[in-house]
């Protein structure tokens, strides 16, 4: 399997293939412990205490949101991280999330959206469900049919709902663990931001409510965009709330790691000789975990951290130029580059599916190259990856479509009233405000849609989205990540996507 150059290319390709996800989102489903993946940064927004884990789409909310449900996960985590508070034996609930809702799980949005009609208290909502899932089955609560109809006994029977609380609290004390309500893809629950906001603010209120509490809590899995805090923060003690948030980011060394992870538990049967290798030539020292039945490889701590050997590795099977020279690029920082927003972050499911399309596009262009990826193979795998990422947005964010189409051939940096002049010319703005005003919308519309007559709430929203970015002289410049999937260029630039079919995905 190996040559001099320490791999042979086609066996790795087929063994990248084989391990790296053709579908990156677990849509809800609880992910396989031999794929979880902890960075350092992460292991603080799993405490319990951490009432507020924030982050990018795809930055791994709702992987985390559906591991902890997982006692297998939990006690891998326990493992790996055993200050965090994690363990098997907590227990998990879900409050709201992508999976479906339900009498036994959560109310949905069109129960929600009625209950606030009703003027219902979006704080008093949140309450009633944490408490339905931490009493016992016998409780009057858990009897009731209807959320509707537990939050009228939770709003009127307020100090038997403390007492149940109070009690639930104690027992989990003394089995010295903990009880934790998951909220996770928040943007399902209204359609409207005033409603959302409503919806997020009293969430944020319950988490407040149950700090006191010691084995009880609330956590919240919230986008950036959701958490602006004049809009849901602006309630006595918020700061208390606020103060143990947790941002998911991840580090270019924590990528590759995840890439290790990967390559490492494959059920390809060349997992075992590449954590060999690596070891071997590389200085990539891995340890084992056991999970149940499962054994769970990762590569240690030290190593994930070491740059100089993650570095040699990659280079090793992706080359060590992004051309004929140096000049061009080195891999290892050009992926991680060429996929980070206009914050810097990048999502880990992007830089999986760049890699995954680079090594089918090697398979088919350059069977014969002496790696296993080729460079102009790479460049194609990113924009495979754009056109993923802006599919996802058009998922959550309908509307960044409507603005960014218009913007097709542009090339940036270029000034902002071009931009504005695009938008004008296809009466974009125009288009967003009749949806926004149609009662049968069912995804939210930009934030600042009508802040002022000059689009400049607009171009806010992509700020805040990591679409757009502000150049030190006020032009508009757009991160490849976006720019080649929308069709826009840059001098020197990798080159975009042209068709309307690619931008789908």
């Amino acid at each position: 399997m190996t040559t001099g150059r320490v791999w042979d290319p086609a066996w790795l390709r087929d063994l990248l293939l084989s391990a790296l996800p053709e579908e990156t989102s677990l849509h809800g489903n609880v992910p396989e412990a031999r794929f979880v993946y902890l960075p350092a940064s992460h292991r603080k927004a799993l405490e319990p205490n951490a009432s507020v884990v924030v982050g990018m789409r795809g930055a791994g909310k709702s992987f985390w949101w559906a591991a902890l449900q997982d006692s297998k996960i939990r006690s891998l985590v326990s493992h790996l991280a055993p200050h965090a508070g994690v363990s098997e034996k907590m227990h998990v609930a879900v409050g709201f999330g992508e999976t479906a809702p339900g009498p036994d799980t959560f109310p949905g949005r069109e129960t929600l959206e009625k209950l606030l009609s009703d003027g219902v208290a979006a704080r008093l909502i949140w309450r009633t469900v944490v408490a339905y899932h931490a009493d016992t089955k016998d409780s009057p609560l858990r009897v009731l049919p209807t959320w509707q109809e537990r939050i009228y006994w939770v709003t009127n029977n307020p100090e038997i709902v403390d007492h149940r609380l109070a009690e639930r609290d104690e027992a989990f004390a003394e089995a010295h663990t903990w009880f934790m309500v998951l909220f996770d893809a928040l943007d399902r629950s209204a359609s409207t931001w005033k409603n959302m906001n409503r919806l997020i603010r009293g969430l944020l209120e319950t988490a407040r409510d149950f700090r006191p509490y010691r084995r009880l809590r609330v956590k919240c899995f919230l986008r950036t965009d959701q958490l602006d805090e004049g809009e849901v923060a602006d309630f006595p003690d918020a700061s208390k709330v606020l103060a143990s948030s947790v941002e998911l980011t991840w580090t270019r060394e924590d990528l590759f790691g995840l890439l290790w992870q990967y390559l490492g538990n494959a059920s390809h049967k060349g997992a075992e000789h590449f954590v060999q290798i690596s070891e071997a030539h590389f200085g990539i020292r891995w340890e084992d975990t056991q999970v149940g039945d499962v054994r769970v490889r990762r590569v240690a701590p030290s190593c994930i951290y070491d740059e100089a050997a993650q570095r040699q590795l990659f280079h090793s099977i992706a080359g060590e130029w992004m051309g004929r020279d140096w000049r061009r690029g080195f891999p290892y920082t050009w992926i991680p580059n060429h996929l980070a927003d206009a914050g810097g972050n990048v999502s880990p499911r992007s830089f999986l599916a760049a890699l995954r399309a680079a090594a089918q596009d090697t398979n088919e262009r350059y069977p014969a190259h002496d790696t296993a990826l080729h460079y102009e193979s790479i460049k194609r795998g990113v924009q495979r990856a754009s056109s993923i990422r802006v599919r996802e947005l058009t998922e959550d964010y309908p509307w960044v479509h409507a603005l960014m189409e218009p913007l097709s051939g542009v090339v940036v940096p270029c000034d902002f009233a071009e931009v504005a002049l695009r938008w004008k010319e296809a009466r974009a703005i125009e288009a967003l405000r009749k949806s926004a005003q149609r009662d049968e919308e069912k995804r939210l519309p930009p934030a600042h849609l009508e802040m002022g007559v000059d689009a400049n709430g607009l171009r806010r929203d992509l700020e805040e989205l990591g679409i757009f970015r502000r150049t030190h002289d006020g032009r508009v410049d757009i991160p490849d990540v976006y720019r080649v999937g929308y069709g826009l260029g840059r001098r020197g630039g990798v080159k975009p996507l042209r068709t309307k079919a690619s931008l789908g995905g």
